[in-house]
């Protein structure tokens, strides 16, 4: 592989204009067929094979008008003398829904004052409008028409507040400033380190344009397919900061060569052959962490995962080839260090004394102590990161609800108005649909049958009709209650005693039921997610490093980050102990978290031990000694994988300072993930552990090198053939 990767980077660098001008017309092609096509992202979640989403098929085959979106108009006067059942304000309410009847894609307007949805005090009223369009193809004009409707009733003094799975303001625009903060913070990390402008600026300009090409790609497919608007966000994050990270390490094994006195020509092929084989098997741990959430069944999970791994792809190729082709611009300038105060001086009394003296940095006296202290240090990082997941014991999966949200958000202020005044369960009913309803006697005794069971406050019908009868179960508790998710398996498992004799068939749907069906089915899908991810993973690494030791290593190392990282969540986001320092409500662990952390801080922790283990092996290779190949790589590696887990942790945490609960939680959790594996995992128990093992961590079975190539990830091959003259030097022929 290193011979490919150094004959590829000879062809970029002396073809550096074509390179960059193919990079620029895929990105300007991409942005071209996304305004073209007038594709966006959505979030319309379909969940096969979950009896919710069989309810809702049946829904829009056989009563359409109920199978859309559905909004709760909360009307209060807690605030105020009067209230909703007075003649004023019981006439204005009534005649604002009244004008929500004539708004298109409106199916049925509930009235509060007839289906008894007013609290016992007179101060809280419930409307509930059914939408003939699922929630992301209800029209925004229409969703304004709403709101217009209910300026009169508010000009009255009466408190107007919105919940459903749509309702006004539901759009939440996501801001450009998280990814410009994290941008801003990378280019400092890399000035800090590299201390030239063309050095820290090289990587984030490739990862920019890897960044548009992708996501631009990515809209353009949203015009045929469903993309989930999180998809774009978690493939932003991942081709950022891989792409800046993989840039950097190839970049700073490039200007260790200048330094040592070799010219651009000799070494941006040799820092290719060498870094490059460590960056290419990084990023297929990734990408194969990410393909690996195909496996548990949720379009949205996979596409997501897909759009992640594209966004890891197009920064793979964007290292192994627009940045050879940027350096060949850049020439010896990398190298060239700026005179800004507190950046360039430093930065090159660093770089000059590594290149010279390895022995002397910062990085090599903290593995000389990790490796001289290894016990003690293995077990105290172990007890640290197994203090940290205790509170992951405690998890309680669940997805966003109003309750998640801000105290000033309309969602919020209409979940705590209802629950204050009906209970939690008036947020989140269940829509039972029995099918094969001969008479309006069978819907009657499923409601009779029905009103017995536990845990349920009313049973109302909805509709009837081609044979289909709607009927709202709401239950006493909240919608990400345990006991709601116990009504619900309660309600399938006595499907027979509910049913009766009326020969129907009844199906348990709604959104609070797919929340708890998207829950279970993702905690059935997550072990063998875990065994297809690892294993393929395992095969990888043991391939790379021709070793079993290693990825055994490596996977226990990420299991205990990742345990570490979602307890962390939990004691943050769902104890609250993070609810004044991050502006966050208290509440449940979001349900497709965990996977997606699997995932993403899987194949990030393989990035990590692919730069530290490989540098270690590459010195192993060069001259034996295994505890000395450990302080050596430990320490020559630090320095660059230090900037990169501050970079990936910092494009991360800018995303905690968005609005938005869930992706504040994913922020957060990709951040702490990044780095307690960094510099607890890679930089410290891997180091000790192998210092711990000696020579015996290399070991492999004799079969092995007979039948399993060498990919030669550290570059010996390349380097012999270099010295030997077997392989020409770059700039010639």
């Amino acid at each position: 592989m290193s011979n490919y990767l150094y004959r590829l980077a000879q062809f970029a660098f002396r073809r550096r204009r074509l390179v960059l001008g193919l990079w620029l017309a895929a990105a300007i092609a991409a942005i071209a067929l996304a305004q073209a096509s007038g594709g966006k992202t959505n979030d319309n979640f379909t969940i096969p094979g979950t009896e919710a989403q069989n309810a809702a098929n049946v829904l829009t085959d056989k009563l359409p008008a109920f199978s859309g979106g559905q909004s709760t108009i909360v009307f209060a006067t807690t605030n105020g003398p009067g209230k909703v059942t007075d003649p004023t304000e019981k006439a204005a309410i009534e005649t604002a829904l009244a004008k929500v009847r004539s708004i298109p894609q409106v199916s049925s307007v509930s009235d509060p004052f007839q289906a008894s949805l007013v609290s016992p005090t007179g101060e809280v009223a419930l409307g509930q409008v059914q939408w003939s369009a699922k929630a992301v193809d209800v029209k925004d004009a229409n969703l304004d028409a709403v709101k217009d409707a209910m300026k009169p009733v508010q000009a009255d003094g009466v408190q107007v507040e919105y919940n459903g799975s749509v309702y006004p303001g539901w759009r939440q625009q996501l801001s450009e400033l998280p990814e410009l903060v994290g941008l801003v913070v990378a280019f400092i990390i890399l000035m800090i380190t590299f201390g030239a402008f063309a050095a820290a600026g090289m990587p984030i300009l490739g990862a920019i344009i890897g960044v548009i090409t992708t996501l631009m790609s990515i809209t353009a497919l949203a015009a045929v397919i469903n993309i989930a608007s999180a998809s774009t966000t978690v493939a932003l994050m991942l081709g950022l900061s891989c792409g800046i990270d993989y840039g950097l390490f190839i970049l700073s094994r490039h200007r260790t060569n200048l330094l040592n006195g070799m010219t651009p020509e000799q070494s941006v092929p040799l820092a290719m052959g060498t870094a490059g084989s460590s960056v290419v098997f990084a990023a297929l741990t990734v990408i194969i962490a990410l393909c690996g959430l195909t496996v548990v069944g949720i379009p949205f999970l996979t596409v997501m995962g897909l759009a992640a791994a594209a966004s890891v792809a197009v920064a793979l190729l964007i290292a192994l080839t627009l940045l050879p082709a940027m350096l060949g611009f850049a020439g010896t300038k990398v190298a060239k260090f700026s005179r800004l105060p507190g950046f360039g001086a430093r930065a090159e009394r660093v770089a000059r004394r590594s290149a010279a003296d390895p022995d002397s940095t910062a990085g090599a006296r903290w593995a000389r102590f990790v490796v001289r202290y290894r016990v003690p240090v293995l077990i105290g990082g172990v007890i640290v990161l197994g203090v940290l997941a205790i509170p992951a014991t405690k998890i309680q999966l669940g997805l966003p609800s109003g309750a998640s949200q801000a105290k000033d958000n309309t969602q919020r202020k209409a979940y705590d108005l209802t629950t204050d005044a009906f209970g939690a369960g008036y947020n989140g009913a269940l829509l039972i649909v029995a099918e094969d309803v001969d008479s309006p006697a069978d819907t009657q005794q499923i409601v009779s049958a029905l009103n017995k069971m536990p845990d349920v406050a009313k049973v109302a019908p909805v509709n009837a009709q081609n044979g289909i009868s709607l009927i709202r179960l709401t239950p006493k508790s909240g919608p990400n209650d345990s006991a709601t998710a116990d009504l619900v398996h309660t309600l399938r498992n006595d499907r027979a005693t509910i049913e009766g004799n009326t020969g129907t068939h009844i199906l348990v749907g709604g959104t609070t039921a797919s929340n708890i069906d998207v829950s279970s089915k993702l905690s059935s899908a997550l072990p063998i997610f875990l065994l297809v991810v690892v294993g393929l993973a395992f095969i990888l690494l043991t391939f790379a490093f021709r070793t079993i030791l290693v990825p055994i290593k490596s996977i226990l190392g990420f299991l205990l980050s990742m345990a570490a990282a979602l307890g962390a969540q939990v004691a943050i986001f769902q104890w609250g102990w993070g609810q004044h320092i991050f502006g966050i409500t208290p509440s449940e662990t979001i349900s497709f978290l965990p996977i997606i952390m699997l995932a993403i801080i899987f194949g990030l922790s393989s990035d990590y031990e692919v730069f530290v283990v490989s540098r270690i092996k590459e010195e192993y290779t060069r001259n034996g000694d295994a505890r000395r190949a450990v302080q050596r790589g430990t320490g020559l590696s630090a320095r660059v994988v230090t900037a990169a887990a501050l970079i990936m942790f910092s494009i991360f945490a800018a995303f905690m300072f968005t609005k938005d609960p869930t992706i504040k939680a994913i922020g957060f959790s990709f951040a702490a993930g990044v780095f307690l594996d960094a510099f607890v995992v890679r930089l410290t128990l891997v180091p000790a552990v192998m210092a711990i093992a000696g020579s015996r961590i290399w070991y492999h079975p004799k079969w092995f090198s007979r039948y399993v190539p060498d990919p030669d990830i550290e570059g010996d091959r390349l380097d012999r053939q270099l010295a030997g003259g077997d392989l020409a030097p770059a700039g010639r022929t």
